[in-house]
């Protein structure tokens, strides 16, 4: 590691980053702009300038260089000494944000960006309290550059992420720098519209209100918002994100820095794709048939329900007529309580993985450049099929694939079985149709209404995995943990209470507790990728 001297104090920081990086890391407030650790560096908002000590051309003595240096652009170097607390570092500052709001429109009253803008933060931390203005300011037209982002060119400061991103990480180049000097602007080439499958980034990324989200456009203060963080259920990838919630409801994903995984990144399939969350249609009370009649009991009479109902079933029919189907969507905490009581009260049962949705092939970016590959797009569109396959291991005994099962129930194999379903869109496949008449004492654990929950003999509500907490284990192995970031719909309760109950486990549900019972017999659940803190992360 290198050590270098910032503002009289020893840092060590890691080797080749750039100075910037290190105090950003080591918890110094330095502005920047154009600097993103994702991206190339161009070193053109020159607000995160310093004093660096140079050796003297005549004498050869150590003393501070005349000029500043960018420090996004200088790398740490073993003895480097730098200054950020100086009279010529303060007076750039300040003169660079008088730039920056030359022709800045002040609206932040209405802007998006407000309560998380950098140019509202700078310019009163480091920038002038008045402007010296005086001419008319530059107006540029609002841009419609593609189905998902507004440009609102008026409040760029030029900093260029959104161009290096879609030419550097995305690869598609449909956004450029046109005209020059004080007439340079954003926008994209003639026909060629922000399409690109990680666009929604470019907002991410802008400092300022100047790129701006459709789907989020005058929906929320940021300021009411609050945070959790989760793990994309979209694919098998597993990208570390945000959700921004108020008062029970998702407005918003962002990613967070989750090195390995997704590094700052995440597609729009995993941004825009959490609407079904709040969907009408969903499923929102235990419901139990009794040949015509239909009864809703309470919550706390599920596990006795279950247990009575599938030990009759076991007591009559033997406890190899006994299935169950857990679903790739599930976390892993989740799965194995369910196959935990399956096996408890039926050791001979029959345990298979539902089906894994796939589409296409996986894909990369960038995009056609021949650099190496930034971000993936996975095909498989689970968020947790190899914690499930960990599970079925674990639990041993009859374990077939979700073809071999259906065709089991097919051949009247079961006289009773637990479904779990809780995917996004309908899941229920013609075959599994067809054979859930075959299924005498049907349980269906499911998040939405299908051919599956009408064939039941109890529905069993699920939550959305922005309603659960648990883990999920990635397409790389990686076992990640996500928090719940808003209670479930009225009438359901998070599948871990009622599943733990299921297990006579006491208490309230804690995904921590569960995963240090797994780890008896699978200790890799006590190995966790946890995506580190955006204090260690520039902006």
């Amino acid at each position: 590691m290198a050590s270098i001297i910032v503002d009289g104090k020893t840092l060590e920081c890691r080797d080749k980053i750039p100075v910037l990086q290190a105090v950003l890391e080591a918890g110094w407030d330095v502005p920047h702009y154009c600097y993103h650790p994702g991206l190339s560096v161009v070193a053109s908002c020159r607000l995160c300038l310093m004093e660096m000590k140079m050796p003297n051309p005549k004498t050869k003595e150590m003393g501070w260089a005349p000029k500043l240096f960018p420090s996004c652009q200088t790398p740490v170097k073993d003895g480097l000494e730098v200054r950020f607390d100086s009279e010529a570092v303060r007076s750039n500052q300040k003169h660079c944000m008088e730039y920056f709001l030359l022709n800045h429109p002040l609206d932040c009253p209405v802007c998006d960006q407000a309560g998380e803008c950098y140019l509202q933060d700078y310019s009163q931390k480091f920038g002038h309290s008045t402007s010296r203005m005086v001419e008319a300011k530059n107006k540029n037209p609002k841009k419609d550059i593609g189905s998902k982002t507004l440009l609102y060119q008026d409040r760029c400061v030029m900093c260029s992420r959104c161009v290096r991103f879609c030419d550097e990480v995305a690869g598609t180049g449909e956004l450029c720098i046109v005209n020059r000097g004080s007439r340079a602007e954003i926008d994209v080439f003639p026909g060629v519209p922000l399409e690109n499958a990680l666009q929604g980034n470019v907002v991410d990324i802008c400092p300022v209100g100047s790129l701006l989200d459709k789907d989020f456009l005058m929906d929320q203060r940021v300021w009411f918002l609050k945070e959790a963080d989760s793990v994309c259920a979209g694919c098998s990838q597993g990208c570390a994100i945000r959700i921004d919630h108020n008062e029970g409801q998702v407005w918003r994903l962002k990613p967070r820095w989750n090195p390995g995984v997704n590094d700052s990144w995440m597609c729009d399939a995993g941004r825009f794709g959490w609407k079904y969350v709040h969907d009408e249609k969903r499923l929102d009370r235990l419901m139990v048939r009794r040949g015509a009649e239909v009864n809703y009991p309470d919550w706390s009479d599920l596990p006795d329900i279950a247990r009575v109902r599938l030990e009759q079933a076991v007591a009559a029919n033997g406890d190899e007529k006994i299935g169950c189907v857990l679903s790739p969507f599930m976390s892993c905490e989740e799965a194995w309580l369910v196959a935990r009581f399956i096996r408890d009260v039926a050791p001979k049962a029959t345990l298979a993985m539902g089906p894994v949705p796939v589409s296409g092939e996986d894909e990369t970016f960038p995009k056609g450049n021949g650099a190496p590959v930034r971000f993936t797009i996975r095909a498989e569109k689970c968020p947790n099929r190899q914690g499930v396959e960990m599970i079925l291991r674990d639990a041993g005994g009859t374990v077939v694939s979700f073809d071999e099962w259906v065709t089991k129930t097919g051949e009247g194999a079961f006289a009773a079985a637990w479904i779990s379903g809780g995917y996004p869109t309908d899941w229920v496949t013609p075959a599994l149709e067809k054979s859930l008449a075959k299924i005498p004492l049907l349980f269906a654990h499911d998040i939405f209404p299908s051919k599956l929950t009408e064939a039941a003999t109890v529905v069993v509500p699920s939550c959305s995995w922005a309603e659960r907490s648990g883990c999920f284990v990635n397409v790389d192995g990686k076992i990640q943990p996500f928090e719940a970031s808003i209670p479930p719909i009225e009438g359901c309760q998070r599948d871990g209470n009622y599943l733990a109950a299921l297990n006579g486990i006491e208490g309230l549900y804690q995904p921590a507790k569960i995963r240090q019972m797994m780890a008896e017999k699978m200790p890799k659940f006590l190995e966790l990728h946890v995506a580190p803190p955006l204090a260690a992360h520039a902006h």
